[in-house]
């Protein structure tokens, strides 16, 4: 069985409209930044203003593209994909970006997100004679785009947006145009930034420094925004509440610490969380150490402030990704040994403040735990600074079942002796939102409360994957690439 290695973002968009550089080179770049939202495949279409090209492949981005695919991405308008896969598969024909339509509707989608309707969508689009290619639910949504009414880009989606429900940041390539939607909650995030006479779209702000780019704001819940030869036009949401539900975890734990999201560096906050971890719950040791490299953040915070010497007492193997190559047996049975050493000359005789950022399966902490004792830990005092996941997301998170999250069964007590730890402390809803800084009305926390934001189909509620759709076969193998370079002419 697979090591399970926590929850998981769905997915990374980027575009960039630039008139003055190679829009395929720049969106390289951007998808690099936001690799850790997916690497499962890569993918990036480009327009010259005539035709659509696209080129998506399985694996890392560094191994998606070469200097010969990135000549093949003509032109000035760009948009890229990165995915871990929810709804849908991890096989080739689900790999982003999608290029959908002919004549004068086509486009090319890039989706981070997920629709709780998806099904729906997808049946009504078979039942009017779409031959849909992919089990993702974002295929669906660029077909209910492109065959939505309306006389231009932004009444179609618009009329397109009525349908779909749950959550859905999109980066849209025309033939003329970039544009960048985001879902009437704004469930995942979406920046918009300023380059050099061009714009930039993407999910986090650390892509917009990595290619240079300047923040200007981010794209509001609802909001349709247009970037053409024309300049910049945004389209507010015309029935647009106060209601907004951010993902709380990208502030715990998806997003990378160097963005910002709602005017909040993640870093700063989640240092916040470890010190309010420490109020909460804090111990008599003698070294503060982090789980690499998600709760680093915390555990600074809680070292400064509980005075607690803090330590990088686990080493990890920051190139062992994701490997389609199994362990053999006794390396299986070694588990996190395959990505965690340890570092006896700090551990010895020391009682030891684990920091973590979530405990899911459990599956992981109790060998880290043991890992620790091991190499000399008298004591492993586990912290983690979010909530016990209780409930599974159907919202963009791949994510473990009901059935398999251990806070859905045991309490608190019962998951520190389950994975050995010595105490156990979980950061409280309130003390998350006091580290956040914002209102939690503003917020999804639906894997932590089990209520939300939209209403989720009872028959999702009651299968056993939250995001599952049925696989149709392909004869197409891992390795290849799906549609190398398609080119929808005029």
């Amino acid at each position: 069985m697979e090591e399970y290695r926590g929850p998981r973002e769905a997915c990374g968009v980027f575009g960039v409209f630039a008139p003055e550089a190679e829009a395929a080179r720049l969106t390289f770049f951007g998808l690099y930044a936001l690799q850790h939202r997916g690497q499962e495949s890569a993918g990036i279409a480009t327009s010259d203003g005539r035709s659509l090209f696209l080129h998506r492949r399985m694996g890392l981005v560094s191994s998606a593209f070469t200097e010969e695919d990135l000549r093949r991405l003509p032109g000035h308008i760009a948009i890229g994909h990165t995915r871990y896969s929810t709804t849908g598969s991890s096989v080739p024909i689900n790999a982003g970006p999608f290029l959908v339509g002919a004549g004068e509707r086509v486009l090319a989608v890039s989706h981070n997100g997920n629709l709780v309707n998806g099904d729906q969508l997808r049946a009504e689009l078979l039942a009017e004679g779409i031959a849909l290619e992919s089990t993702t639910d974002t295929e669906a949504l660029a077909w209910a785009i492109v065959r939505a009414p309306g006389r231009n880009w932004v009444e179609r989606i618009r009329a397109a947006m009525e349908k779909m429900v749950g959550a859905y940041s999109l980066a849209i390539l025309t033939r003329e145009a970039l544009i960048a939607v985001r879902d009437p909650l704004g469930i995942r995030p979406l920046c918009l930034g300023r380059l050099d006479g061009g714009w930039v779209v993407a999910s986090e702000t650390c892509a917009l420094a990595t290619i240079g780019a300047e923040f200007v704001r981010e794209i509001e819940p609802g909001e349709i925004v247009v970037i053409d030869e024309a300049g910049l036009h945004a389209y507010p949401d015309p029935t647009a509440g106060p209601e907004q539900a951010i993902c709380v975890f990208e502030f715990i734990y998806f997003a990378r610490p160097d963005s910002a999201i709602m005017g909040q560096r993640l870093h700063v906050v989640r240092q916040r969380m470890g010190a309010e971890l420490w109020r909460e719950y804090p111990a008599d040791a003698d070294l503060v150490v982090p789980l690499p490299d998600s709760a680093v953040p915390a555990a600074i915070g809680y070292a400064l402030a509980s005075g607690i010497p803090y330590a990088e007492a686990l080493i990890k193997n920051r190139y062992i990704g994701r490997t389609f190559i199994q362990p053999d047996q006794r390396l299986r049975e070694q588990g996190v040994r395959l990505k965690f050493n340890a570092l006896p000359e700090v551990l010895e005789g020391k009682r030891v403040v684990l920091v973590d950022d979530t405990i899911v399966r459990g599956t992981t902490s109790r060998p880290i735990v043991e890992l620790l004792r091991q190499n000399g830990a008298r004591e492993v005092h586990m912290r983690v600074h979010s909530p016990p996941i209780r409930w599974p997301c159907y919202l963009g998170v791949d994510m473990a079942t009901r059935e398999e999250l251990i806070a859905a069964h045991l309490s608190v007590e019962e998951i520190g002796r389950a994975i050995g730890a010595d105490s156990i402390g979980y950061l409280s809803l309130e003390g998350l939102f006091r580290a956040i800084g914002l209102p939690r009305e503003r917020f999804c926390a639906a894997c932590l409360t089990g209520r939300y934001p939209v209403p989720v189909p009872p028959e999702r509620l009651l299968r056993r994957r939250a995001t599952p759709l049925e696989d149709h076969p392909t004869s197409e193998k891992e390795t290849a690439t799906v549609a190398a370079v398609a080119a929808r002419q005029c």
